[in-house]
């Protein structure tokens, strides 16, 4: 179905930074760049804006949505609620098996972090941290959680082609990382909540958002 092709590259483009935060588009920009028919994009765009990605504006276009203070909180606060829950279920129901696969990880990274960086590391590095909100976010074992989270993961993706990854900021995110794993290996779910609470307001701080 077109619609539902032209939602999905929409949504890519978003994901790989192609449209970026506050940029303006006509319509006619957005099927050049999606390649869908008029229509289509039409709908991928009233889905995007539903989703919270970009806003419609009537006879001009659409615009990606603007990495303000107050969108970056909002959408981190949202991630660190729903990593909360789900932290809180897979140490409820026992689900824990993935964890010393994660530690590995996210213990290879902090260390390459202290070296030199090669061409493709940021986006290593960005594989690993989300291969734990990922883990969390699964953890929900709800649809209509995990929807919402997939969405807010959008919205988190376009914020971060404002400001990349770099090595300093890698090196604390992974050490955070390792904080809520190595509480919830512990099975320690007040640890657990607090070290995610804590990586969102140090992430929050790194992208000038934090009140």
């Amino acid at each position: 179905m077109l619609n539902r092709r032209a939602q999905v590259s929409l949504t890519e483009a978003l994901r790989r930074g192609d449209l970026r935060s506050g940029q303006f588009l006509s319509m006619p920009q957005l099927v050049q760049i999606l390649g869908y028919p008029m229509a289509a994009v039409r709908d991928a765009a009233r889905y995007a804006s539903v989703s919270g990605w970009m806003d419609i504006i009537p006879k001009r276009g659409v615009q990606v949505l603007e990495a303000r203070s107050d969108t970056i909180r909002e959408s981190l606060d949202a991630r660190m609620v729903l990593d909360q829950e789900g932290a809180r279920r897979r140490i409820r129901l026992d689900l824990l098996a993935e964890l010393p696969e994660l530690r590995h990880r996210h213990e290879q990274m902090l260390a390459e972090a202290s070296r030199e960086s090669t061409p493709d590391f940021s986006a290593r590095a960005v594989a690993v941290d989300l291969s734990l909100h990922d883990y969390l976010a699964e953890g929900l074992g709800n649809s209509v959680l995990r929807s919402g989270y997939d969405a807010n993961r959008v919205r988190i993706a376009i914020i971060q082609r404002v400001r990349p990854f770099v090595q300093e900021r890698i090196r604390s995110s992974m050490q955070e990382h390792l904080r809520i794993i190595e509480a919830m290996e512990r099975r320690d779910l007040r640890a657990a909540i607090d070290a995610i609470s804590l990586h969102c307001e140090r992430t929050q701080y790194w992208w000038g958002a934090k009140t």
